[in-house]
């Protein structure tokens, strides 16, 4: 990956919707190089797809809660059904397994308090092999950002 591939990439993380043409003219590439370069990037599993930025709040979920959660036990089988019950939330929008004292870290994204409440009892602390659960609520987001390139 040389130069003009990490300046198509930050292009492209700006904005996807990008033609070809533009984002040819913007890297210093005529459209036909710039595809191919695409393309390859595609191929390599560089680039692994297209999508939007959604406002969460704007879609009326403006609470985030990060939500570390221990496991009684660290084993596979564990691992895996806690991770399939996981998938089924709609509420989490983020799943890290981790290192350290929690197992996972969480964000899920809520309307509101009492939304994460009915989420935190009716759900999470249902799945099978949760041990402890800790809650964090963000106060504000300083950075956002998407892939590293450099």
């Amino acid at each position: 990956m040389d130069e003009i591939d990490r300046k198509i990439l930050a292009e492209l993380q700006r904005d996807a919707r990008l033609s070809h043409h533009d984002l040819a003219e913007r890297v210093g590439l005529s459209a036909s190089p710039c595809a191919r370069r695409i393309r390859k990037l595609e191929e390599a599993g560089v680039l692994q797809g297209y999508s939007a930025r959604i406002d969460e709040a704007a879609m009326g979920f403006g609470v985030s809660v990060f939500v570390s959660v221990r496991l009684d036990q660290q084993v596979d089988g564990r691992l895996q059904e806690f991770e399939r019950a996981v998938r089924l939330c709609s509420e989490v929008v983020d799943c890290w397994l981790m290192t350290g004292s929690f197992d996972y870290l969480l964000r899920v994204a809520v309307a509101d308090l009492r939304e994460f409440e009915s989420f935190l009892t009716g759900r999470l602390t249902k799945v099978p092999g949760v041990a402890s659960i800790e809650s964090s609520i963000p106060i504000r987001r300083v950075k956002m950002q998407g892939s590293r390139l450099d």
